[in-house]
């Protein structure tokens, strides 16, 4: 008998990647990703009966709550265990029947494609169970989702948004820094109060070389209400220059270092409480080029991932605010690339032609959790963590700590679109994804549908 965490896994995957063809949606009652609705539901009691209860957004609290889909939407149910008897979670129509969750916390997810309208019975199927109360309904609804307006400023960096290669020799570079506060969107129907360095997360992307003198200006603006400073992984000197910049808000400091050390490193925020600043989205990247620069590529993207500790749950609608009972217990409720969830999934997923060779400057701002970044269906070429070494060749996944960053290459030699994640998958059900397209035709000689005998003539656009 398979153990309940492989079919979640299986299931969740295949939810993904099928997701990922459908467009993008909103709702307030769930979360949602690329089309991809998600509801979470736990066992419970209430009133003396039991019944399912929804878990964030606008089904939150509520007894046996209506889950309202829209014609030709992907769909995923998360069952939650909430009180140690066994259950499980049918929807007889649409052919879904969960593993059984058996003791409290025991958790299991079933998907599906709400490919036809109606109303239909979702229940418990263990014996007793659905008399007991534990009935809800599917609405599937006709027509299209409408997507409501923006409820926050868009903190997410472009991550195509990387300054060219360094060509030339060392001299004084000057780096003008602005740390602002700002209301900015987390999820579709969420809001969260950013600190940032530029407005955007991760702040801007720092491209210096060997030998450089590194002039860093930062300018806290005057509508912050806290004091922000700057810590260079990439310099040498007690606190990386933090102890310089503690920059009140309407004031501005300097520091300058010599980069003395080739490498991808991060900078973040050291003003007390440094892990406070760092979750709420104060990280970036400096790039010290070494003598004779990079190769050459075609495409490069600067990613950073992060992780945020909210007081109410994942997916909340409405404003969330910091929970620092959970920061300092490391309890995250988001987790997520370029600051906000799924962003790189939608509006700003990377871009690369067929034949192309890619480049991607990753971080992790953290400030708790590594991650273990893959593409799922490309494989990492060349991986630098550091210029002391030759490069790692030909990774699944790379292993990067929080406050770590890692160069990684590779050639686009298949269309159609990847998933970028982390290998701790759990994570992209509280909005880690991201997602590379690749514009081009599918190579057959590479994978394709079917026996090894098929012909590789055959070939089509897979990026559309």
């Amino acid at each position: 008998m398979r153990p309940e965490g492989t079919s979640r896994f299986v299931v969740f995957l295949a939810a993904l990647l099928l997701a990922a063809h459908l467009a993008p949606t909103s709702v307030g009652a769930v979360t949602a990703h690329q089309g991809l609705m998600v509801f979470t539901l736990r066992s419970g009691i209430a009133d003396g009966r039991m019944v399912f209860l929804g878990v964030g957004g606008d089904i939150d609290g509520k007894v046996n709550p209506d889950l309202v889909l829209r014609e030709g939407e992907m769909a995923q149910i998360n069952l939650i265990n909430g009180e140690g008897a066994e259950h499980d979670i049918v929807i007889d129509f649409y052919g879904v029947r969960s593993n059984r969750v058996v003791g409290k916390g025991a958790s299991a997810t079933v998907s599906f494609l709400a490919d036809k309208t109606g109303s239909f019975a979702y229940f418990c199927a263990i014996p007793g169970h659905r008399e007991s109360g534990m009935l809800g309904k599917v609405r599937v609804e006709p027509g299209k989702r409408i997507s409501p307006p923006p409820i926050g400023a868009d903190i997410t960096r472009d991550p195509s948004d990387v300054p060219p290669p360094v060509h030339r020799g060392p001299k004084t570079v000057r780096f003008d820094l602005k740390t602002i506060e700002l209301k900015g969107r987390l999820d579709d129907n969420t809001s969260y109060q950013f600190w940032t360095f530029g407005g955007k997360i991760p702040g801007p992307f720092l491209r210096a070389r060997l030998g450089d003198m590194v002039e860093v200006h930062l300018h806290n603006d005057q509508s912050s209400v806290l004091a922000h400073s700057i810590d260079m992984h990439g310099a040498i000197g007690p606190g990386g220059g933090a102890q310089f910049t503690q920059t009140n808000p309407g004031e501005e400091t300097v520091v300058s270092f010599k980069a003395t050390t080739p490498g991808l490193f991060v900078y973040h925020c050291a003003t007390p409480s440094i892990a406070n600043h760092i979750a709420n989205g104060m990280y970036g990247l400096l790039l010290v080029e070494p003598e004779g620069g990079l190769p050459e590529v075609d495409r490069e993207f600067y990613v950073m991932q992060g992780e945020l500790y909210t007081t109410k749950p994942f997916g909340a609608a409405g404003e969330q605010e910091m929970s620092y009972e959970k920061l300092v217990s490391e309890r995250p409720e988001y987790f997520v690339f370029n600051g906000a969830v799924g962003a790189l999934a939608k509006e700003y997923a990377l871009r690369a032609r067929l034949g192309e060779t890619v480049r991607i400057f990753f971080g992790v701002g953290g400030p708790n959790f590594p991650s273990s970044f893959h593409i799922v269906g490309e494989i990492f070429e060349r991986v630098r963590t550091s210029f002391s070494d030759l490069p790692r060749k030909d990774a699944q996944t790379v292993s990067v700590p929080p406050g770590g960053a890692a160069i990684l290459e590779f050639k686009a030699r298949h269309g159609g679109r990847y998933a970028l994640v982390d290998h701790a998958m759990s994570r992209a059900e509280r909005g880690l994804e991201g997602a590379l397209i690749v514009e081009g035709p599918v190579n057959d000689s590479l994978m394709h549908q079917g026996p090894a005998s098929r012909s590789s003539a055959k070939r089509e656009d897979a990026s559309r």
